[in-house]
């Protein structure tokens, strides 16, 4: 059950994704932008998950999981400082 839990988080990051930045290639705007590759880190994240619980059982791929985690948010936190000092 957890393993379809896990899926579900990660097509739910890819839809998040998906829909920020296809509003992003209709208004440009920026934070949308990094909201939409924050939540593409997110998802590569979650995929990362999925494949650490079901198909690599014996491979730890915790601090793999813990940078796409770390990238995406410094994603998110650099977008919001860019865009509020502009």
């Amino acid at each position: 059950m957890d393993k379809l839990i896990y899926g579900l988080c990660a097509l739910t990051a890819l839809g998040c994704a998906t829909l920020l930045l296809r509003k992003y290639m209709q208004t440009r705007y920026r934070l949308l932008l990094w909201s939409g590759l924050c939540f593409v880190g997110f998802t590569i994240n979650n995929v990362l998950l999925v494949l650490d619980r079901l198909a690599f059982t014996t491979i730890d791929m915790s601090m793999w999981r813990l940078a796409t985690g770390l990238v995406a948010v410094v994603l998110l936190l650099i977008g919001l400082v860019v865009e509020s000092s502009s």
